[in-house]
């Protein structure tokens, strides 16, 4: 079932995942679009949405914990010397349009507000495709330009002095099980091995699916990976590792994750198999 405020992704008419444009949320939680549930092709949800660990994680989405001191991520705002703080800092990702809307995807016009003030315009991509009798493809590309007349940057929680907490740009946040998700790359194993690295792609492997993150552009591959899943099931790209992103009037960040969905565990092998597919189709 669909709305005005939602639409069903499809893959061969298999409903796989639900976009949700205008969510009734908090200020606090940085309202903004987001997919859940995203399901594998035998229906496994692979997404959660404000879980009781962090209420502000929305399913699969773009959150950016610092856009010239405003948050978009939600929840608490790290600050420099004092730790994460509650600050009446909060934007908002608002739709404003579909320029396409098909059952395997969607283009989607965004303002992102704070204070009452357009700072960034987003052009949102998602496509969603198959792959395999098991395995299904989302394709997801956003383009963030600076419509103010000032510069902006984007930060994080790292950038700001908490070491490790790089997050912000694409984000899924995945569904928590009794164990963590095994997570690995084509070369590393582990949570600790892979969190803050540079890698062509990223599994992360529950109980009987298996998500794997491919940067599919140059530089979302530049973007070294945040991941989580001890504490709890999450993986992103970091827009802002070391450094502030700097982007100037008029201009813009773009960057494209495309994400294999899968029933079952997938050996290294596969999971590289799918990822290199996925990216190519």
């Amino acid at each position: 079932m669909t709305s005005p405020d939602s639409l069903v992704l499809r893959v061969a008419g298999r409903p796989v995942g639900r976009y949700v444009t205008r969510p009734e949320l908090p200020a606090r939680l940085s309202p903004r679009p987001y997919l859940h549930p995203v399901t594998t092709l035998a229906g496994t949800a692979v997404t959660e949405v404000s879980p009781a660990d962090h209420a502000h994680h929305l399913g699969v989405g773009v959150a950016v914990p610092d856009v010239e001191g405003h948050n978009f991520w939600g929840g608490r705002t790290f600050v420099r010397d004092r730790g994460p703080t509650e600050l009446d800092n909060h934007g908002a990702q608002r739709h404003t349009a579909f320029q396409l809307r098909d059952p395997d995807g969607f283009v989607e016009e965004l303002r992102w507000v704070a204070a009452g003030t357009e700072l960034l315009r987003e052009r949102r991509t998602v496509a969603a495709g198959g792959l395999t009798d098991t395995a299904w493809a989302l394709d997801f590309t956003f383009s963030l330009t600076n419509v103010t007349t000032a510069p902006l940057s984007i930060g994080s929680p790292a950038t700001n002095g908490r070491p490790g907490a790089a997050y912000g740009g694409f984000f899924w946040r995945a569904r928590k099980e009794s164990r963590p998700p095994a997570v690995f790359t084509a070369d590393r194993d582990g949570e600790a091995e892979t969190h803050g690295t540079r890698a062509d792609w990223l599994a992360l492997a529950g109980e009987d699916w298996t998500l794997v993150f491919t940067g599919a552009t140059e530089d979302t591959r530049r973007d070294p990976w945040f991941v989580r899943a001890a504490e709890y099931p999450g993986v992103g790209s970091s827009l802002a590792h070391t450094e502030r992103l700097p982007v100037p009037p008029g201009g813009t960040v773009v960057r494209r994750v495309v994400t294999v969905v899968a029933d079952g565990p997938l050996t290294r092998g596969e999971a590289a198999a799918l990822a290199r597919r996925a990216v190519s189709q």
